[in-house]
């Protein structure tokens, strides 16, 4: 509906109800007067009510016309908006058929491109080309003058050599003949040659021949040089030494032993031994050898507690501290110093082997080794007693000193090896090895090992070997 008719509508029932409603004011604020009902109907209000119906109709109608009047604008704009649409749709469609022709048309520029600049190098190559083949023909002419003259030189050449050739037919002859004489004369030479390399394969077998003869001297010369030294060595070591040489051996290397033992009480607390020993070894270990007597230990029972067990070596100026000592496990009077291949080495004395067939021979030098005697003896075989061998005393030659063998004397075999040491006046107890039954380690304080405990079981030990040994 339009707003002009909208607002004439409102107009006309304003006036319309103004008109209507009218009274009279004064009467009405008059509260005396008495108000008469009128009862009397308004015949104007139906022919109002037609006037407002028909105003109504027309702008009813009024905007329904309007109405189809819009919506036949509207669908006459639908349809222009849907040509519209197929128009830009038809000139999308042609727009991209442009670009699509642009672009094809882009490529084929840029191939005519291509082809253009493939074009001018083909022109500058075909321009190079032609200029090169006119100077390549400005050349050719020159060349054929060049030829023509060469041919000419080379006729020339060719009838020196012509006439060289002559020449050379007749020095051919010449060396033909040469060449004869020089192989009748090769032929000789290869005869010659032949004979020399006969004599010289059958020289050289003749030096082979020669050779392994002289390898057999030399082998037979080894042999007899190692049998020589296998005889010296056989021969020294069978060879008995003199008692002389044996003793003067050992005071050479004789090494001195001090030992020194400390426990705490009133009677016979501090006590200190000195001997002289030697070195021994079985190849493996090496040891000092003395008596247990010629140390200040015991074997008794019951035994005395050590607090303190001290002792040292030395050879001339050298000095080496003793760290333990070990008792022989076949006869515990017996006692072993370690010393070993370092300690050995710095004493500087020299290390005596232990006898490895200690019946070879039946005599033996005696050395005393506290007293400084020495003298030969026999010692015999006791089948009751294998480790121990006897002393002859039916035998007996000193030669040094006041001969009087005791226990602690060291006996060496006739080739200067250590047999063994005596175990009493009688019995010398052979040294095959180095076990031991116990060890004592010295220091300054020794009492946890229990040397009373321990000198007691050696002890026990010492009582059950045979009364002869004892």
């Amino acid at each position: 509906m339009n707003r002009s008719i909208l607002i004439v509508i409102c107009d006309f029932l304003l006036v319309s109800l103004l008109a209507f409603s009218t009274v009279d004011i004064n009467k009405v604020s008059d509260q005396t007067v008495q108000r008469p009902v009128k009862l009397d109907i308004v015949t104007n209000q139906v022919d109002s009510g037609r006037d407002l119906a028909a105003v109504m109709r027309l702008a009813l109608n009024e905007e329904r016309r309007n109405r189809e009047l819009l919506l036949s604008e509207l669908t006459k704009t639908r349809e222009e908006v849907g040509q519209r649409e197929k128009q830009v749709q038809t000139v999308q469609q042609a727009l991209q058929a442009r670009e699509q022709e642009a672009a094809r048309l882009q490529q084929q520029q840029t191939t005519l491109q291509q082809q253009f600049a493939q074009a001018q190098t083909n022109i500058q190559a075909l321009g190079q080309q032609l200029q090169s083949t006119s100077t390549e023909a400005v050349m050719s002419k020159e060349k054929l003058a060049a030829l023509e003259a060469e041919r000419k030189k080379q006729a020339e050449q060719a009838a020196a050599l012509q006439q060289q050739l002559a020449q050379l037919s007749k020095s051919n002859e010449v060396a033909i003949a040469e060449r004869q004489r020089l192989a009748g004369q090769l032929q000789v030479a290869e005869t010659e040659k032949r004979y020399a390399s006969e004599q010289a394969a059958r020289m050289q077998e003749e030096v082979k021949v020669e050779r392994a003869e002289k390898a057999k001297l030399a082998e037979g010369v080894k042999a007899l040089a190692s049998k020589s030294g296998e005889l010296t060595k056989e021969i020294r070591e069978n060879r008995p030494l003199a008692a002389n040489t044996i003793f003067n051996d050992f005071v050479t290397n004789r090494v001195q032993a001090r030992f020194n033992a400390f426990r705490s009480g009133l009677i016979d607390t501090t006590r200190r031994r000195d001997t002289q020993t030697i070195l021994a070894t079985d190849g493996t270990n090496t040891f000092a050898l003395c008596h247990v007597q010629d140390t200040p230990l015991t074997l008794f029972n019951p035994g005395i507690d050590w607090e303190q067990l001290s002792g040292f070596l030395t050879h001339n100026a050298a000095s080496l501290p003793i760290e333990s000592i070990s008792f022989y496990l076949r006869d515990p009077r017996i006692v072993l110093i370690p010393v070993g291949a370092a300690g050995a080495r710095q004493l500087g004395s020299k290390v005596y082997q232990i006898s490895s067939d200690p019946f070879k021979f039946q005599d033996a030098v005696l050395v005393g080794a506290r007293e400084g005697y020495y003298g030969e003896c026999k010692f015999e075989i006791d089948l009751s007693t294998p480790d121990y061998v006897k002393l002859d005393n039916n035998f007996l030659k000193g030669l040094f000193g006041k001969f009087n063998p005791s226990r602690g004397d060291l006996v060496f075999s006739k080739t200067g090896e250590l047999l063994g040491i005596m175990a009493n006046a009688t019995y010398c107890m052979m040294i095959r090895n180095f076990d031991s039954a116990a060890m004592l380690r010295f220091g300054s304080d020794v009492h946890s090992q229990r040397t009373g405990e321990v000198l007691s079981q050696l002890y026990t030990m010492v009582t059950e070997l045979p009364s002869k040994l004892q």
